[in-house]
Parts: structure tokens; sequence; C-alpha cells
């Protein structure tokens, strides 16, 4: 094919698995309401079970389950006819993909699940299939495939993927799950350093601190500047409260209006007030996210306060950098 072709038939694909997706919102109803709340009461396990193409969507979708607050675990449904059905306890909910609804060796497990009194959730496109007529749960997730065959999973893997994205993020917040419970099952990796580490962890404190008092000389805020090696430092009142900030720029543009006289200056006739601060107990992420939204003026540094509204410490854009976050 020629490469208009070739990028016209990417975008038809595209466009089928996308619009495959969009049909199934009008095709939500009380079934996916049950669905979610089969899961959310579960007393044990939900088990993700399926075979071929379907096997590795189960896989993805029993992960992101167990990762955002419903434990879960893929079962091979070829497997599972061979010895691995005693993963599966009484009080799990089975949760079965299968486009075709016909899928031999999931069919064979419906009589230990029947057996069992597990609940069964199947997620097909076939809604009139062997499969189906068995289900607690239907969730039709019938879709047009975008192979020109008609034969390979495209579309279908696809939308299944989708449904079960769904169904985690509707359970992760009809749970209450928040990000604090996410670091807890992620700590390693970048996203485990962004979910766990705080303030508190980075931030520079005591002697490290730059701060001055408002009365203080500037020259006296520039030798504190340079000491701590920071390109700041903090101006605080008579009571220790933060009333503003030297930097690096407070001083040029200092500089200019003044001359060689600022030196002689009291630290609050040049600072910067009312500087952006954040807490100790604060992500350190969101730290990041608030030094990078002070847009047209970006900051490096934020002071840190405590439950009292005390300077206790600073955290530096390069202490965030360092990490990874």
């Amino acid at each position: 094919m020629k490469a208009a072709e070739v990028l016209k038939r990417a975008g038809d694909v595209l466009r089928i698995e996308s619009d495959g997706i969009l049909s199934m919102i009008e095709r939500l109803d009380e079934n996916f309401l049950r669905a979610v709340e089969l899961l959310r009461t579960c007393d044990g396990k939900v088990v993700v079970t399926g075979l071929g193409k379907s096997g590795l969507i189960c896989r993805k979708i029993a992960a992101t389950l167990a990762s955002t607050g419903t434990p879960a675990f893929f079962l091979h449904s070829g497997d599972a006819v061979h010895g691995d059905l005693g993963m599966v306890m009484k009080g799990d909910v089975i949760l079965a993909v299968s486009n075709s609804g016909e899928t031999d060796e999931i069919l064979k497990l419906l009589p230990h699940f029947k057996l069992h009194d597990l609940k069964l959730i199947v997620m097909t496109g076939n809604p009139e299939s062997s499969l189906a007529k068995a289900g607690d749960v239907v969730l039709d997730v019938q879709v047009r495939e975008a192979c020109p065959l008609g034969l390979a999973p495209t579309a279908s893997t696809t939308a299944a993927l989708a449904m079960g994205d769904a169904l985690a993020v509707v359970l992760l917040e009809e749970r209450g799950f928040k990000e604090e419970d996410f670091a807890v099952r992620h700590p390693g990796g970048i996203l485990g350093r962004r979910l766990i580490l705080r303030v508190d962890d980075l931030m520079h404190r005591g002697e490290d601190l730059p701060l001055v008092h408002h009365d203080v000389s500037v020259k006296d805020a520039l030798f504190e500047i340079t000491s701590k090696r920071l390109g700041v430092t903090g101006v605080a009142d008579a009571a220790e409260n933060l009333i503003g900030v030297i930097t690096d720029g407070d001083l040029r543009r200092a500089l200019q209006t003044h001359g060689d006289g600022i030196l002689n200056k009291r630290s609050d006739e040049i600072m910067t007030v009312n500087p952006r601060t954040i807490g100790q107990n604060v992500l350190a992420a969101r730290a990041l996210a608030m030094m990078e939204e002070n847009s047209p003026r970006p900051i490096t540094c934020l002071f840190v306060l405590d439950a009292k509204q005390k300077p206790v410490g600073v955290i530096h854009l390069h202490d965030l950098l360092k990490t990874g976050i």
C-alpha cells in the first residue's frame, strides 16, 4: 500500500475501536450497577478468567482491580480445568471474559462455580451465548472488529479492556480509595516515590534553613543566601512568622532600583511579601505542581510551615528532581 493508504487504514482502525468504546456508553444499565455491587460486596477475591487474547485482557483487568482496592487475581481458564481451580474459594466472585461467549474451557468451569454458589459476571460480545445465559450479570461489550477479516480480536479486546477500567474506577470511588492507599500498593519506582515521599522527607531544616529577621540589613540577608546555597532566604517578623522571601531575583531588581545603597537597607524593604508556602505532610509531588503552577514567574523554592504556621524548612526544585518525581 502507498503511504496515504497506510495512514488511512490506520485511521480507520482507530476510528472503529474508538466508536466501539463509545457505543458501550449507551448500553450501560442496571447490569453494570449490579456488577459493581457484586464486586464491591465480595467477601473473597475477584477471579478474572479468560483464554487467548481475552486472557491477556483479563490479566490487565485483574491487575487494575488489585491495585485500586479490589482484591483480584487472574485465572487462566485452560489451567483452571487442570487443577488451578483450587485457587477459587467460597465467597469469591467470578468475572469471565469471552467475546464469543462459547469458550469451551470457561464453559467447563460453570458446574464448579455453581457447586460453590459463586456469583458470575460475564463480559461478552454475545449476550445470547451459553456463557451469558449462565451469568448472574451480563456486560454487553459487543463491537465491530477492526480486523477486515472479522477474525483477529481487535476492537473486541479494546472494548473489554475499557469496560474493565470502568468497573475498576467506579469501585475505586465507591471504596473511597485515596492516594495513600494507592501508594501502599505501589512502593517501587517513580510512581511509588510520587505517592510516598512528602515534603518533610526532602526539605532543608535546622541550620540548613535560610532565614533572617525583617530588620537585618540586606548585606546580612545576602550572606545568608550565599552560605545556605539555595538562592533564597526567608524573612521572619519578631514573632517568627514568615512575612516574605528574598531571592537572587529580588536582589538584582533592588540593585537596579537602589544601586550600591541596597546593602544598607533593611531586608523587609526589598523582600517579596506573601510568598507561596506548603505544609510538612503534603506530598512532594504536590510541591512540584505548585512550583509549576506559579506562571508566568516560576519559583524554585517553597518555604515549609508547621501546624502553627511557623517556618520549619524549605524545599527546592533540585531536591524534587533528584528523587525522579
